[in-house]
């Protein structure tokens, strides 16, 4: 008694489901396509050409459907492997610029930050209690004339 085995794919994911005549439904499609289109210009192309010829033309037409159908590369299909190149070749810049920014840049820019902050509740604070003397951002000390904003005094009517 002999013993018959049948191998089964250990990644069930890569298993496709076959539609008819043990082909998929990408496969059927393009192949419709390629029949579709091929047939109609054969037989165009026997009218001007000899037989052999018309042949070759139909099997140059109708062959980037059947690459379509069955090339696939990585588990991607063609047109997603053409996307990827014609994304890398012409879309995409071709240099790069290696841009870097470390750690001692960030901080010095966050204590820089902080330093302006401060700067700026300072003066919101010196403002709001009265003083006469402004510090701006570039801690540049102004003195206020008397009647300026934010230092009015207000005035009894008689």
């Amino acid at each position: 008694m002999a013993a018959s085995y049948i191998s089964v794919p250990r990644d069930l994911t890569k298993v496709k489901s076959k539609v008819m005549f043990n082909l998929t439904k990408r496969q059927l499609i393009c192949f419709g396509m390629a029949a579709l289109i091929g047939v109609p210009s054969f037989f165009l192309l026997k009218t001007a050409v000899k037989v052999n010829t018309a042949v070759m033309g139909m099997m140059v037409i109708m062959m980037p459907f059947f690459f379509l159908a069955m090339y696939e590369k990585n588990g991607q299909p063609l047109e997603v492997i053409l996307n990827n190149m014609i994304q890398a070749v012409f879309k995409r810049p071709k240099t790069r610029p290696y841009v870097t920014d470390n750690y001692y840049a960030a901080l010095v820019r966050q204590a820089q930050a902080e330093m302006e902050v401060e700067k700026i509740v300072r003066l919101s604070q010196k403002e709001k209690s009265g003083d006469k003397n402004i510090y701006h951002a570039g801690g540049i000390k102004q003195s206020r004339p008397e009647g300026s904003k934010g230092n009015r005094k207000k005035s009894k009517e008689k």
